[in-house]
Protein backbone atom coordinates (compact mmCIF):
# COMPACT_ATOMS: atom_id res chain seq x y z
CA UNK A 1 0.00 0.00 0.00
CA UNK A 2 1.40 3.06 -0.72
CA UNK A 3 1.76 6.31 1.49
CA UNK A 4 0.10 9.08 -0.98
CA UNK A 5 -3.20 6.59 -0.88
CA UNK A 6 -3.66 6.53 2.98
CA UNK A 7 -6.63 8.69 4.40
CA UNK A 8 -7.13 9.50 7.56
CA UNK A 9 -10.91 9.17 9.49
CA UNK A 10 -12.07 11.25 11.70
CA UNK A 11 -15.14 11.06 14.68
CA UNK A 12 -17.03 13.91 13.39
CA UNK A 13 -18.50 14.87 16.67
CA UNK A 14 -15.26 13.98 19.26
CA UNK A 15 -12.98 14.76 16.30
CA UNK A 16 -10.62 11.93 17.38
CA UNK A 17 -8.59 9.93 14.40
CA UNK A 18 -10.13 6.29 14.66
CA UNK A 19 -9.57 4.46 11.49
CA UNK A 20 -7.13 4.53 8.70
CA UNK A 21 -8.07 3.68 4.68
CA UNK A 22 -6.99 3.93 1.46
CA UNK A 23 -8.73 5.57 -1.36
CA UNK A 24 -8.00 5.70 -4.97
CA UNK A 25 -7.28 9.78 -5.55
CA UNK A 26 -7.41 9.56 -9.34
CA UNK A 27 -10.76 8.09 -9.48
CA UNK A 28 -12.44 9.86 -6.02
CA UNK A 29 -12.26 13.18 -5.84
CA UNK A 30 -14.07 14.26 -3.06
CA UNK A 31 -14.13 13.70 0.60
CA UNK A 32 -14.97 9.65 1.80
CA UNK A 33 -17.55 9.98 4.73
CA UNK A 34 -18.17 6.97 6.48
CA UNK A 35 -19.85 5.79 9.53
CA UNK A 36 -18.00 3.80 12.01
CA UNK A 37 -17.99 3.18 15.88
CA UNK A 38 -15.84 5.15 17.61
CA UNK A 39 -14.71 3.77 20.96
CA UNK A 40 -14.76 7.58 22.79
CA UNK A 41 -18.27 8.09 21.81
CA UNK A 42 -19.20 4.70 22.08
CA UNK A 43 -21.87 4.65 18.78
CA UNK A 44 -21.85 4.90 15.58
CA UNK A 45 -21.09 8.37 14.44
CA UNK A 46 -20.17 9.79 10.83
CA UNK A 47 -16.41 9.71 9.95
CA UNK A 48 -14.86 11.79 7.38
CA UNK A 49 -11.65 12.60 5.89
CA UNK A 50 -8.91 14.81 7.51
CA UNK A 51 -6.29 16.47 6.82
CA UNK A 52 -2.86 14.64 6.19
Amino acid sequence: MSQDRLIKLQCASCKRINYWSSKNKKLVERKIELKKFCNWCRAQKPHKEAKK
